[in-house]
């Protein structure tokens, strides 16, 4: 265990933006918080990070004993800002003295951390004259300078094209090997790439917290999709295990049913014994997409 949360509330005013959330990380995981905009992900997170005050509920880093933990916490914003006349180099200097690095450790240390971000032909460079992946990479290298227990990333690919998301996700996917990771995102399709564990945030209050494999297991639905020549209409009326039938036309059905106990041998002898002539028959399963829609509009 890394770090358990109990209970965590924050209120501004007269709006409480996140409502007594309790979950646990495990360490060596990598665990996405998922949710819509305005869900409660960014203020979680800063407060996990040290730079939001809980108005109630307790944070417990498990490296800490009871000390501040914030120097084990590399923190990426959802929107870095940097000195623009600085280069990488110069930028990466002034957050490693601000982590209190060791003089000389840091020079060893920014050119790996460079290294691994792909950034080492640009390290001289201006920073105002980079893209946005480019920009996303040297945050990263800063969360990453210090070698952190956790590494919290807030929304790190949302503003990226393309070539700069699979970038930036190619790294955390390389990271999972050496250190925890909790990024936010609203894009399971993000979450799915890097993570096993997803943790869903809707108006500040966890719907669901638990792996992948489970909730493809407990909200993805299984049917058949079943096309005869001869009219289908009520052919399949009372079969057993068939849990609701849509008919798409009188050919034509898409059948929901309890994949634990039906027999598709079955359903296909019943078709024959009516004599209709089957000229489709395909298994639907639902997407991990629509598991989460079913969670968050539960």
């Amino acid at each position: 265990m890394l770090l358990e949360i109990s209970n965590l509330t924050k209120t501004f005013k007269q709006h409480q933006a996140v409502k007594s959330i309790s979950f646990q990380i495990e360490k060596g995981s990598c665990v996405a918080l998922l949710g819509p905009n305005g869900a409660g992900k960014t203020t979680s997170l800063q407060m996990l990070a040290g730079l939001l005050t809980p108005t109630s509920g307790t944070i417990r880093f498990f490296e800490s004993n009871g000390k501040d933990y914030r120097h084990q916490i590399g923190f990426l914003p959802q929107h870095p800002s940097f000195f623009t006349w600085m280069t990488p180099k110069e930028y990466l200097l002034f957050a490693g003295k601000l982590s209190h690095l060791p003089k000389a450790q840091l020079k060893s240390k920014i050119e790996e951390t460079l290294d691994f971000v792909s950034l080492t032909d640009v390290k001289n460079k201006r920073i105002g004259g980079f893209s946005g992946g480019m920009k996303q990479r040297l945050g990263l290298a800063q969360a990453l300078l210090h070698d952190p227990e956790l590494l919290i990333l807030d929304e790190p690919v949302s503003a990226l094209d393309p070539d700069g998301r699979r970038d930036v996700l190619k790294i955390l996917t390389q990271l999972k090997n050496r250190m925890t990771i909790l990024f936010s995102t609203h894009v399971l399709h993000d979450a799915e790439q890097v993570c096993d564990t997803v943790i869903m945030l809707k108006n500040g209050e966890i719907k669901w917290d638990g792996s992948l494999d489970s909730l493809r297991s407990e909200h993805t639905t299984s049917a058949l999709r079943i096309k005869t020549e001869e009219a289908l209409t009520g052919q399949l009326d009372g079969f057993p295990n068939i849990e609701s039938i849509n008919y798409i036309d009188n050919h034509t059905a898409t059948v929901l049913v309890d994949e634990t106990t039906f027999q598709s041998n079955a359903l296909v002898t019943r078709l024959l014994e009516k004599q209709l002539t089957l000229s489709h028959y395909e298994k639907v399963q639902d997407s991990l997409e629509d598991a989460y829609m079913k969670v968050m509009n539960q």
